[in-house]
């Protein structure tokens, strides 16, 4: 088929197809609706199946993000105290205080917390109130994920293969169940790689405003800048390039058209940083994960710079500058064990497939310039968390997903249109047995874990890839058929890693998608090099809480040890009703009703008391907030009942950052008189100095 016959993008249209469903004379009647009709059939260029289609891949995509969301708890529980605290003060809400009454931030900007706390403030704390909002941004993704592609083929088709990859992938799976950044910044970085395609195709068209359409991708990398900080710039190259290359202007006024996108970029994600860098130090909370109390420091040091250098002041893991902390880094880091499950199924294929669809679609437009983006988006986020020295989680991989269900949507459409062509029959055979051999690697991985599975996609795989090599001479119906086996077996083994990892609760900082795999997360090794416990009170009343450990299969985390509580640097603490009814006495006599070392240790108490609870050194309990000299006069002023014997990972020897919080856990053992209550180390500071 010659490349003249690619469609142009379609684009909504007014005009729409009568069918037999609801009837017309229904529709006179009144009984139904015009805009339920208009919903149910779509577009009238569209075939009678494309809207049941992809209202069905919507309905099941909300089914997997929310069957059993409940059963994750608190999920993290860092995250989940964060919520709760802004659900109770507005102040707690803007800066994304860890507690009600602002001791400090979390180690993030806080935009992706605003939603979840908006929905506590509306239905109440609960484990649904604080999830749901990520699982309907999960919907909301692979919505627009598939009116992106669908406009960029033309075809419903491609569009809902690049819908249902999204879903399906694991690692989305997770993070759209789960309250961490990544589910709002994947949304709002698909988002604005629309806008800018959008720019792209509205270019040298009167009435087009394509910077219009470049300034709403601007803005909405900028508050997935204050999501989750310098992550979100990982697709700035491919927007720019896009724009840059594609643009139907002169290259004076693409220029021009960035710099005005790049304002509102700016506008956009440094209002808050302005406000919070200009604000009294001495009347808002300490920004966590900063040594000196700076919002700019977080921004390009722990958060910055130093994930890519590896030196992390007050990281757990950082400072050495080398790759040893978080795993070996490579060109092979995505497929490794921990990695390879949560996203690398269908990366190959994607590379593929953007490849060869880059060179059938040469002639057109419209597919070079959303071909370019998504292989510029993929290749520049996975060559950085391939090598970048510093923290790393597999998570982070969710970032990749957008763009790996992109290129295989829009690749294999491509190169289906030109299945004549020995080429493309051989690239579509080509992908159709590397998927399937790499499915096969992946399962062997998970020793026990629907063992049949990898044969059956193995062989249909390569059965599949062994007629679509000579796809050309089969009937149209028989094609299909082919067709429809390759992406089959290609999604199994993710669909299978995703209906895992969505009936196993997750919780903890360092959530795994599918299940546990031998030499991955949560296995021998534990803690990443250079964690080491915080100095805890002596041994006197010392409780015996020994660390939460992840689910079994799936989830799976890193745990640190822990003391006298029963949390620890990565999972939150569980606090025993008689913990909780102490806590809540007299509660509103004090600004906090209690304190406890580092954030995870505080999140429990606080979740189950709804009390402030002072965190302790932040996150990894190596932030200098308070020094001891400020709890000394917060213990003096009356303002905290109770202390949290506790342990937990931080500054100091073995470690980088501040050293106050061992400093603060041991002068309360040393003045003050422990209590062991269902096995958790507390020191009463309402009485004064023993």
């Amino acid at each position: 088929m010659d490349t003249t016959t690619l469609p142009r993008p379609s684009g909504p249209t007014t005009t729409w197809e009568p069918g037999a469903l609801p009837s017309d004379r229904t529709r006179r009647s009144g009984q139904v609706p015009d805009r339920i009709v208009r919903l149910w059939r779509g577009p009238a260029d569209e075939p009678a199946w494309a809207r049941p289609a992809l209202i069905a891949l919507l309905v099941a995509t909300g089914v997997l993000y929310l069957w059993g969301l409940g059963a994750s708890g608190w999920a993290n529980s860092f995250y989940s105290a964060a919520v709760q605290a802004g659900s109770e003060s507005w102040k707690a809400f803007f800066f994304g205080s860890s507690d009600a009454a602002g001791s400090i931030t979390v180690d993030k900007t806080p935009l992706s917390l605003w939603p979840m706390a908006l929905s506590v403030r509306v239905f109440g704390l609960s484990s649904w109130s604080i999830l749901v909002p990520q699982a309907l941004m999960g919907v909301a993704t692979v919505g627009l994920l598939h009116r992106l592609v669908r406009r960029t083929t033309g075809s419903a088709a491609a569009g809902l293969v690049a819908g249902a990859t999204m879903a399906l992938a694991p690692v989305a799976v997770l993070m759209f169940r789960f309250n961490n950044p990544d589910a709002m910044l994947t949304l709002l970085m698909v988002g604005a790689a629309g806008a800018t395609l959008r720019a792209v195709d509205s270019s040298g068209r009167e009435g087009g405003h394509p910077v219009r359409w470049l300034s709403l991708g601007g803005a909405l990398v900028g508050l997935a800048f204050l999501t989750k900080m310098l992550q979100a710039f990982l697709v700035l190259p491919a927007l720019a390039l896009a724009y840059l290359l594609f643009a139907r202007t002169s290259w004076g006024k693409r220029l021009g058209h960035l710099m005005v996108a790049f304002g509102t970029m700016l506008l956009a994600g440094g209002w808050w940083i302005a406000i919070v860098q200009l604000w009294p130090a001495s009347s808002r909370p300490y920004i966590g994960g900063s040594q000196d109390n700076s919002i700019l420091e977080l921004t390009l040091g722990y958060n910055g710079l130093g994930r890519l250098s590896g030196n992390e002041t007050g990281s757990v893991g950082g400072g050495g500058g080398g790759a040893g902390n978080w795993g070996a880094t490579g060109l092979f880091r995505l497929f490794d064990t921990e990695i390879g499950g949560q996203i690398a199924w269908l990366l190959p294929a994607a590379l593929v497939l953007g490849g060869a669809a880059l060179w059938f679609g040469r002639r057109h437009q419209h597919l070079r310039s959303a071909l370019t983006l998504w292989l510029a988006w993929l290749l520049v986020t996975a060559l950085t968390f391939s090598f970048m020295a510093g923290i790393f989680h597999a998570y982070y991989t969710v970032a990749l997903a957008p763009a790996i269900a992109a290129l295989v949507g829009i690749g294999a459409w491509v190169l289906w249109q030109h299945r004549a062509s020995y080429a493309a029959s051989g690239v579509l055979a080509f992908t159709t047995a590397m998927t399937s051999v790499l499915a096969w690697y992946l399962l062997d991985r998970a020793d026990g874990f629907v063992p049949w599975l990898k044969w059956v996609v193995v062989v249909a795989g390569l059965a599949a890839a062994l007629v679509l090599a000579g796809v050309r001479h089969l009937p149209h119906r028989v094609a299909l058929a082919v067709a429809a086996a390759a992406l089959v077996t290609g999604l199994a083994g993710p669909a299978a890693y995703a209906v895992s990892t969505a009936s196993t609760p997750h919780t903890g900082s360092i959530p795994s998608a599918g299940p546990t795999t031998a030499g991955g997360m949560g296995g021998p090794g534990g803690l990443p090099g250079g964690m080491r416990q915080l100095g805890t009170p002596p041994a006197q009343g010392q409780g015996q809480g020994q660390g939460q450990t992840g689910p079994a299969q799936g989830g799976t985390t890193r745990t640190a040890p822990t003391g006298g509580g029963m949390g620890g640097l990565l999972n939150g603490s569980t606090s025993s009703a008689a913990v909780t009814k102490l806590l809540q006495n007299d509660a509103d006599s004090y600004t906090w009703a209690a304190a406890a070392l580092g954030a995870n240790n505080a999140a429990g108490y606080q979740l189950a008391s709804e009390e402030p609870v002072m965190a302790i050194g932040g996150f990894n309990g190596s932030d200098p907030s308070p020094t001891l000299a400020q709890f000394e006069k917060y213990v003096a002023d009356g303002q905290v009942h109770w202390f949290i014997g506790s342990g937990g990972v931080g500054g100091g020897p073995g470690g980088t950052g501040s050293n106050d919080s061992s400093e603060i856990a041991q002068w309360v053992a040393a003045n003050f008189t422990a209590t062991t209550v269902d096995g958790v180390t507390l020191y009463d500071l309402s009485g004064g100095i023993k």
